[in-house]
């Protein structure tokens, strides 16, 4: 079975799962685990990775509407170097640093490959699910979308340095905490915009209309070849990790305001099916 038919195999086991962090006394917890082979590209920096893969688990955190306060991961490698193991720390906590949280360590251990275990914690009283999504809110998506698609072209082509600043994003949590208390549902969009929308309408049993133009990151024009891959690159490819939300439309423009990056309308709460441009949307994006 591929990776979606397994989490939803174990969702029948666990019932409260299904959210980016299980929800525990007031605290949120999420677990990533990313590899050499399918997560880091010939080039990629350990500081971009400890950033990066850190930086993943705090977008779940950011995703369930709270304020992030730790992080620890496990590094696994045929062996350890003492640079190598550094700039992963560095990037680690610098990233935490990033979102007012502390990276407290973790683990290290031999693998056949580079590999990184992350957890991150979070706090919240009121955390936002993916289920609330009601017909005739409007949804919205922080930042823009396509970075990390791009990023892997510049990787193809050596432009390793420009492909590493793409690949650092920022954990949108200081976005989440603006977001709670007003967005009825909310995840990131690390499998990408298209299925991040068709997963929402799953927990929500809703549906999306979408509208051009979305906001397509500036950087996938630069390795672009035509409208087909710009929109591969910014709707399906994945890994950008901004917040998709619901927000009731008397509350998107405080909402706008309130929220320190930008948050771009791109459509509606339906009844069912999801849409772009009329047309439907197919349930495609990242795969491990």
């Amino acid at each position: 079975m591929d990776e979606r038919a397994a989490l939803a195999m174990v969702g029948r086991h666990l019932p409260a799962a299904g959210d980016d962090c299980a929800v525990v006394d007031g605290q949120v917890l999420t677990t990533d685990m990313l590899h050499e082979t399918t997560d880091f590209p010939a080039g990629t920096t350990r500081y971009t990775a400890g950033w990066r893969a850190v930086g993943a688990s705090l977008s779940d955190v950011a995703a369930m509407g709270a304020a992030a306060t730790a992080a620890v991961a496990v590094y696994g490698a045929p062996s350890f170097d003492a640079d190598e193991l550094t700039a992963f720390v560095d990037g680690a906590s610098d990233v935490c640093e990033r979102v007012d949280a502390e990276y407290v360590g973790g683990d290290l251990d031999g693998h056949d490959e580079f590999t990184v275990a992350t957890t991150g914690l979070g706090r919240t009283d009121d955390p936002v699910r993916r289920s609330g999504a009601n017909v005739g809110d409007v949804v919205c998506v922080t930042g823009s979308l396509g970075r990390s698609g791009a990023a892997l072209r510049l990787f193809d082509r050596g432009d390793t340095e420009r492909a590493n600043e793409l690949f650092r994003f920022e954990p949108r949590v200081a976005a989440g905490r603006a977001l709670a208390g007003t967005a009825t549902a909310m995840m990131d969009s690390s499998d990408g915009l298209a299925r991040s929308l068709h997963q929402l309408s799953e927990a929500a049993d809703c549906g999306f209309a979408v509208d051009s133009p979305l906001p397509i990151d500036d950087s996938v024009d630069e390795v672009a070849d035509g409208e087909d891959e710009r929109l591969e690159l910014g709707a399906f490819f994945g890994e950008d990790f901004e917040l998709v939300c619901t927000i009731p439309e008397q509350a998107v423009e405080r909402a706008r305001e309130v929220t320190p990056c930008a948050l771009t309308p791109i459509g509606t709460v339906t009844d069912g099916g999801v849409t772009l441009d009329g047309e439907p949307l197919p349930d495609r994006g990242y795969s491990h």
